[in-house]
């Protein structure tokens, strides 16, 4: 249900676009996305940050694309979005005793130092390099194509990565918790 919970802006991104226009769809997600943070904040009476950053650059990139006609500013926010993801997770490495990842999964996983670090730099590479596949496609592909990139491909990008994770990590999982 979480998973449904979190694509249903770019669900409804895409339906609409498939029914009407990049500026429709565009609109669309600026309203799902502000529907969906005030979901969590009566649901939970908490936002993530990441949540309200996302909502800040939909609003102000979605805006900036009605408001101009540009399509550009829409496409732009994937990759923004993207490089804060991988910039909080190598920034990590410097601030606290741990980093993101060893924060999020700590609490159900036991690992050794080194293999935290490689982890956390691991998920701070995707997360930049999905930023600058975004800018790939939206600058060499039609606006068709890059919906479908973000729509299928940044997901699918996301499922291959966590497998090769899930790999990387069973050789370092004690057999005690295997």
């Amino acid at each position: 249900m979480k998973q449904l919970y979190e694509f249903f802006p770019i669900v409804l991104f895409f339906i609409a676009y498939k029914a009407y226009d990049i500026y429709v769809a565009t609109a669309t997600v600026i309203v799902a996305t502000i529907i969906q943070v005030a979901f969590a904040w009566f649901r939970h009476r908490k936002v993530e940050p990441m949540q309200w950053i996302t909502l800040g650059l939909v609003v102000v990139m979605g805006g900036l694309t009605l408001y101009l006609q540009d399509e550009q500013f829409i496409k732009w926010k994937l990759s923004i979005i993207e490089w804060l993801f991988g910039l909080a997770f190598l920034g990590s490495h410097f601030f606290g005793k741990k980093n993101l990842i060893e924060r999020m999964m700590s609490a159900s996983l036991s690992l050794p130092e080194a293999i935290w670090k490689r982890l956390n730099l691991m998920w701070g590479c995707f997360f930049m390099a999905v930023g600058f596949i975004n800018l790939y496609v939206m600058f060499n592909f039609s606006t068709d194509d890059w919906v479908t990139f973000k729509t299928f491909g940044v997901p699918g990008l996301m499922v291959l990565f966590i497998a090769v994770q899930m790999a990387f990590l069973y050789k370092h999982i004690p057999e005690t918790e295997k």
